[in-house]
């Protein structure tokens, strides 16, 4: 019995010896930029014309909402606009020269008509002096001449204000109409163009949530992107090895199905664990914390993401 005891404590130690130190490895997966394309507005998905797995490049359509709600926006919009700068042009080219012509004529014959009226006047007043007229009948003549020569006053007046032009805080508030409308057109456009959903970068089409008739809501994914380019690994780190990670230090990544590792670059390491807080446990149980980083590969962009990886540092 002793004999054999002896040979199973030998045996655990050779295995033991065997297997390597992951006291400060880090597991963890490849990984690139991924960039959802979100939805502006609550409408219905009209077309998907790219299928999920492609690739594509930066301006391509991955998806179109129905936008004719937002037209009809855009065609009142671009209306107010029309009668906006139509009425600052009224103010800036002046009158027509046919109302121009109109006022004076109508000065003409107030003129006219108030020349008349004072020659009544005088005769009235003459016969009223001779006493062969009633006091009354200056009163009538009177007054008549004094309307004509506030009709002559109110023509003089208008034919001052066609030839004079607009005041200058008219122009100016009219100016400023027309920009606060072409400003409307411009976030119409702008609303409506967001309908359709572009790729912003060149990559390979992940996902795409939502089906043809299906409505989304304001924010809701509409499409998924992993972004061309370098992957990074995603890594967690343990507590107990967090303190030979620095950002900046080279880092050896082994990706599975690889022969050689990759050097990268730690480019980030977050200061707070990723599960439970430090301060809520005790020693043992912190040991069992890890902490997330992020690893630069520039030398593994033709791996796909997703592969299990292990990470630690170069100079271990």
């Amino acid at each position: 019995m002793l004999r054999v005891c002896l040979l199973s404590t030998v045996l655990l130690g050779l295995l033991g010896g065997c297997q390597p130190d992951s006291r400060g490895s880090a597991l963890g997966t490849l990984e690139r930029d991924r960039v959802q394309l979100t939805a502006t507005a609550n409408e219905i998905v009209r077309a998907l014309p790219v299928a999920e797995g492609s690739q594509v490049e930066v301006g391509t359509v991955l998806a179109r909402l129905d936008d004719s709600r937002q037209q009809a926006v855009l065609a009142r919009a671009r209306a107010e606009e029309a009668s906006a700068r139509a009425a600052l042009a009224r103010m800036t080219n002046g009158e027509r020269p046919e109302d121009i012509a109109a006022a004076r004529a109508s000065l003409d014959k107030a003129q006219a008509n108030l020349r008349e009226a004072e020659r009544s006047f005088q005769r009235t007043e003459q016969l009223v002096r001779q006493k062969l007229q009633s006091p009354s009948e200056l009163d009538k003549a009177r007054a008549a001449r004094d309307g004509a020569l506030a009709e002559r006053d109110g023509a003089r007046q208008q034919l001052d204000k066609l030839t004079r032009g607009v005041r200058t805080e008219d122009i100016d508030e009219a100016t400023a109409k027309l920009a606060s409308a072409s400003a409307d057109v411009a976030l119409a456009e702008r609303e409506l163009a967001d309908l359709t959903i572009i790729a912003t970068r060149a990559g390979r089409l992940d996902s795409l949530p939502y089906n043809l008739g299906e409505r989304v809501p304001v924010g809701g994914v509409l499409a998924i992107l992993q972004a061309n380019g370098a992957p990074y690994a995603r890594v967690y780190v343990p507590e107990t090895a967090l303190a030979g990670y620095r950002v900046g230090d080279t880092i050896a990544v082994s990706v599975d199905g690889v022969s050689d590792p990759f050097n990268g670059r730690l480019r980030w390491i977050s200061k707070e664990s990723a599960f439970t807080p430090y301060y809520a446990l005790n020693e043992q149980d912190r040991a069992r914390l890890v902490y997330l980083a992020e690893i630069d590969l520039p030398d593994a962009s033709e791996l796909p993401s997703g592969l299990p990886l292990q990470a630690e540092p170069a100079h271990e």
